[in-house]
């Protein structure tokens, strides 16, 4: 039963976001997943480490275009621990994170885009940049989602982590390849972000 009330009040968080008063903040702590020796979701050379990256990358330009100040837990292609992107997040007050992700799973057939949050006070920021994203791109809508991923769960601010298609699907494997896709994905976000910010 608790875990069913628990369950049902946030869902009732997230189905709430967009009447939540706007979120005042002045950092966004951009996450690339995984890195270096961490090549995360693969097929074939497709990595989720570059795309991660590269749309992360994008993401911070868009942001920064509207002002947003923007920390990175990475810049290139070398590792960070689970703990030391968490640390980089939690030197901030006046902020959010954002986890950048590309995914992957042995069924080849599954496709979507799906956000993550943890904690309920983020779960307007994952609604937020969840509809961002899907008015950029065409995706199978895999919605919002509880979750107890280390990244999420172990900072201090309000924390997201996006999942932007499946790396195992051909089909979106073949759009994230492209540049184009990967912009419109970052656009996506950060317009989720500044709608969160109340812009």
């Amino acid at each position: 039963m608790k875990s069913f009330l628990r369950t049902l009040s946030l869902l009732l968080a997230v189905a709430l976001a967009p009447a939540v008063q706007a979120a005042r903040f002045s950092t966004v702590v951009i996450d690339p997943g995984h890195g270096g020796h961490d090549k995360g979701g693969q097929w074939g050379q497709v990595y989720e480490k570059h795309l991660a990256l590269d749309t992360a990358t994008r993401l911070e330009s868009y942001l920064k275009q509207r002002g947003v100040r923007t920390v990175m837990t990475r810049r290139s292609d070398y590792f960070v621990t689970l703990p030391g992107r968490c640390a980089i997040a939690n030197r901030f007050r006046n902020a959010i994170f954002v986890s950048v992700h590309y995914n992957y799973t042995w069924k080849t057939d599954v496709s979507g885009l799906e956000t993550f949050y943890h904690n309920g006070n983020s779960a307007s920021l994952a609604q937020c940049v969840h509809n961002g994203m899907l008015k950029r791109v065409r995706a199978n809508n895999r919605g919002v989602k509880f979750a107890r991923y280390y990244v999420i769960r172990n900072t201090t601010i309000p924390a997201i982590l996006v999942e932007c298609g499946f790396v195992s699907n051909s089909t979106e494997r073949s759009r994230m390849k492209c540049a184009w896709y990967r912009d419109a994905l970052a656009r996506g976000i950060a317009d989720g972000i500044l709608r969160y910010r109340g812009f």
